[in-house]
């Protein structure tokens, strides 16, 4: 090849420069075109999730991400001369389908539970100490600089933290009693947004980097992070209610497994074994002890009997800050991440799957399921570490609910 020829810029001509803007010209009237050609049919285009009008009837958009709509009127029923004929059982059976709409079409679901319709983000009283994060979303520290320390907390900082761990107890007591079939999801969000303001405290994963709710709800192959809505709570579910309330400037973090009316064995059995592996984990607890040697307690015992500890979500320290050293893997590690000294707080809170361990996010960006659809199950305590032992911060009341895992008589024989 003669490089200097063929590598050498091509002259622009006149001509060359006119057909240039010729093509771009024709483009740009072809695209406007189209445009005047879409808008003459008098319609719009929403995405899928919104109800659409044909004809009598008000339907859900099928598989294709986009639908065209009538712009004829806004609402239920837009577009229907006579949708406003329609009666209170078919607005009733129309509000029923909107609330079970899927936002997400394309997106691949593992298991049975699909997202609801949110309702609005709750608001919290004036007068309530905030947390940092309340306002922007985004917490300043979160444990993970080079230089962050396991805090020992204080006399008086554990005298605060029992305070709001008891709260976070009462209020996730509460909820739980709340838990039987029809029940919404979104209905114990806004149980334990109230019981929150009510006792002067905020509801910690409202806004935490942009959480919409107050309270964690996490149905079947949900392994966490579950977005409370419209869902409604079926006979055989089985739900995971995860609470932490920020009170006088500290957080209570805790959770526990509901049943939904009568369940199978199989989920009782995962239950038990769920609740049984994660009290062998803080039984090791104690001043000396060190943190790596708890995931190893709880994928032994899990393992045994046939299930797998999630390892992509991990227990964390806990008291001004919502998240913080040290982070604890529930799965077999060898991570240098200290040892327990009193003054220690901390959570341990396995997510036990029936099959595989590994998740998939929803596109809310929050929601993890299980990679299989098979269900998963949690259990948490805010911990303290004594002089001589562990306390649970979060522990059951005397007026708690007493759980079939809980009693030698009737726990689940596996």
């Amino acid at each position: 090849l003669d490089s200097e020829r063929d590598m050498a810029p091509v002259p622009c001509t006149p001509q060359a420069r006119n057909g240039r803007l010729l093509r771009r010209t024709s483009i740009i009237f072809a695209l406007v075109l189209c445009v005047m050609l879409l808008n003459s049919f008098g319609g719009r285009w929403q995405e899928v999730g919104a109800p659409i009008s044909v004809g009598r009837k008000s339907v859900m958009a099928g598989k294709t991400r986009l639908s065209r709509v009538s712009c004829r009127g806004q609402g239920f029923g837009a577009g229907s001369s006579k949708s406003k004929k329609r009666t209170k059982k078919q607005q009733k059976l129309f509000i029923e389908s909107v609330d079970k709409v899927d936002k997400f079409p394309r997106f691949r679901y593992t298991g049975d539970v699909r997202p609801g319709k949110q309702s609005p983000r709750r608001q919290v009283r004036n007068g309530i100490r905030l947390p940092e994060y309340a306002k922007s979303g985004v917490p300043s520290n979160t444990g993970l600089a080079p230089w962050d320390k396991i805090e020992e907390k204080s006399q008086s900082d554990i005298k605060k933290m029992r305070v709001s761990g008891r709260l976070a107890r009462e209020i996730l007591d509460a909820a739980g009693r709340m838990v039987k079939p029809g029940v919404k999801t979104d209905e114990i969000d806004a149980l334990v947004h109230e019981m929150c303001m009510e006792n002067n405290c905020y509801p910690s994963p409202l806004n935490y980097h942009g959480f919409p709710k107050s309270v964690c709800t996490s149905v079947n192959e949900v392994i966490c992070h579950g977005i409370p809505d419209s869902t409604e709570l079926k006979e055989g579910d089985i739900l995971n209610i995860d609470v932490t309330v920020y009170h006088d400037g500290f957080h209570g973090d805790c959770s526990e497994m509901f049943t939904v009316g009568e369940v199978d064995d199989k989920s009782k059995r995962l239950i038990q074994v769920t609740y049984d592996a994660w009290q062998e984990a803080i039984k090791h607890c104690k001043p000396g002890a060190k943190y790596s040697e708890i995931g190893g307690i709880i994928e032994r015992h899990v393992r045994k009997h046939g299930y797998r500890s999630s390892k992509d979500f991990v227990a964390h320290g806990i008291g001004k800050r919502f998240h913080t050293r040290p982070f604890i893997m529930h799965v077999e590690n060898r991570e240098n991440n200290g040892v327990m000294k009193p003054g220690h707080v901390f959570t341990v809170e396995p997510m036990i799957c029936e099959g595989t361990a590994d998740h998939v996010l929803w596109p809310d960006k929050w929601t993890a399921t299980t990679k299989d659809g098979k269900r998963s199950a949690q259990f948490e305590h805010t911990l303290l570490i004594t002089e001589d032992g562990v306390e649970p911060l979060t522990g059951k009341l005397e007026a708690s609910m007493k759980q079939f895992w809980e009693g030698e008589e009737t726990r689940y024989k596996y």
